[in-house]
């Protein structure tokens, strides 16, 4: 393995493509601002996903209108807060997240978590494609009678790929500008249809559903944080390595948990409140038209809108993300190159999920409950690492070979890689992936036990992640 950067090209300004790939982030380069990153997570939250998240508490889980509005926040604002203390070893190191993960797995080390959080942005990158494509069919529909075919249904796909490439191509300074304004938008957007819903609600039938028992709660927040905070950790430092290091760190935290919770509280607290009076919108196979179809035709228009903008501000952060990740494992060239590779793989994997699986909710679950034990996993073993460390060197950040200050022993740190992989396994032992009761793709062996049944596998392997690495530095102070 040799050293991996990418060339250092200039100032990053608006309009321009950023050249910068993996390597830190100069002192003098580094003019962020907190309230940058609220506008940043809000914009990637302000999609439709969390509808059915919102949904699935009260179908799946019992929850009441009160209850569910609870969990949200405990786990939407909760979640986010470790992706804001991740976003603090942005502004340490000043390099991606999973770049400054070098130095705590070492880079053989760093291959693993760095190639699920590849597929975990790919996925999510998928998923909100596929769901972007079904709204500006159904748009098509209303606009212009066009009726969906392979043909139409893939030139919609290409045509949202080809908006998320044009904004993840150009970069950090890019997308900051265009993630807050297009928020004021798509946020005024998912108001006007939030409150025509809202009008339309049984709101003497939501308020007589009954309460749900805490261990149903419990569940919720799991279920809530897996599918929001955690799936985006891993990127919390990438957007945050223009942050000066002045900048407080509890700022950073703040702007995260913050912007992302306040559209999810809103979004699945709207879901819960559609359940109570349609349950099927929790397991809908497109969630888009279900929503829709509760909708007056000259409603429609705002609201397709709304989700095709929404989704459209989540992919922008999730592909440029992932093409530093690209880049982290070892992929020799540019940031725009992986960039446009990447958005190659979800236009392949969008086709998939539309002709070819024609299931939405199924794949979605099943993504979730594959990549949470993983990802957690590392998050714990990143957040206890973050104790015993305060910088990071930024040449053995990028020298991948046996020089590096990071290299350890064969290039790995086995007391991180050790603890990830036993978290890793402790989650996939109470793990059931499936799209439906008859088709099981993985059930682990414990999965039939109390936190198998309720889908918190993903907590045990944070635990055991975080408690056995923190054994292993418990006497040690890194500042490397």
């Amino acid at each position: 393995m040799s050293t991996t950067s990418s060339r250092t090209g200039p100032a990053n300004a608006l309009g321009a493509v950023e050249t910068r790939g993996i390597e830190p982030v100069p002192d003098d380069e580094r003019r962020g601002k907190p309230s940058e990153l609220f506008w940043v997570w809000f914009a990637a939250n302000i999609s439709i996903l969390g509808l059915p998240l919102g949904a699935t508490l009260v179908a799946f889980r019992g929850l009441n209108l009160w209850q569910a509005l609870l969990v949200a926040v405990i786990g939407a604002f909760g979640s986010f807060a470790l992706v804001g203390l991740v976003s603090v070893a942005g502004k340490w190191g000043g390099a991606p997240s999973m770049t400054l993960s070098r130095a705590v797995f070492g880079p053989w080390g760093n291959w693993g978590p760095t190639f699920i959080s590849w597929l975990s942005r790919v996925g999510w990158e998928t998923i909100n494609t596929t769901t972007a494509a079904y709204a500006l069919l159904a748009l098509l529909a209303i606009a212009f009678g066009v009726e969906a075919n392979a043909v139409v249904t893939v030139l919609c796909i290409l045509v949202f790929v080809a908006l998320t490439l044009l904004v993840s191509g150009l970069g950090h300074a890019t997308i900051l500008v265009i993630q807050r304004w297009a928020t004021y938008l798509f946020g005024a957007l998912n108001i006007l249809v939030g409150a025509f819903l809202v009008a339309r609600v049984d709101w003497t039938a939501v308020f007589a559903a009954p309460a749900a028992p805490t261990t149903s709660m419990i569940v919720g927040i799991g279920t809530i944080a897996a599918g929001t905070g955690i799936g985006w950790a891993n990127a919390g430092a990438d957007m945050a390595r223009y942050q000066p290091h002045a900048v407080r760190g509890g700022r950073l935290v703040a702007a995260a948990s913050t912007g992302a919770g306040i559209p999810l509280v809103l979004l699945i607290g709207l879901g819960a409140v559609l359940s109570a009076e349609d349950p099927a919108l929790a397991s809908a196979a497109d969630p888009v038209s279900a929503i829709q179809a509760l909708l007056p035709a000259w409603m429609a228009v705002p609201y397709l809108l709304a989700a095709f903008g929404g989704l459209l501000l989540s992919n922008h952060l999730s592909v440029y993300s992932a093409g530093l990740t690209m880049i982290t494992l070892g992929l020799r060239t540019t940031r725009v190159l992986a960039v446009s590779l990447d958005v190659v793989l979800i236009l392949a994997g969008g086709i998939y999920l539309m002709l070819i699986a024609k299931n939405f909710y199924g794949p979605f679950i099943t993504f979730i409950s594959l990549l949470a034990a993983p990802i957690t996993a590392w998050v714990a073993v990143f957040l206890v690492d973050m104790v015993f460390r305060r910088s990071y060197d930024h040449q053995a950040l990028l020298d991948t070979t046996p020089s590096s200050r990071y290299w350890y022993r064969g290039g790995v740190r086995w007391s991180a890689t050790l603890s990830w992989l036993a978290g890793f396994a402790t989650g996939l032992l109470f793990t059931t992936a499936s799209t439906s009761d008859s088709d099981v793709w993985f059930a682990g062996p414990l999965s039939e036990t109390w936190l198998g049944r309720t889908g918190l596998g993903w907590v045990a392997a944070f635990a055991v992640a975080a408690i056995l690495y923190l054994a292993f530095n418990a006497r040690k102070v890194t500042t490397r």
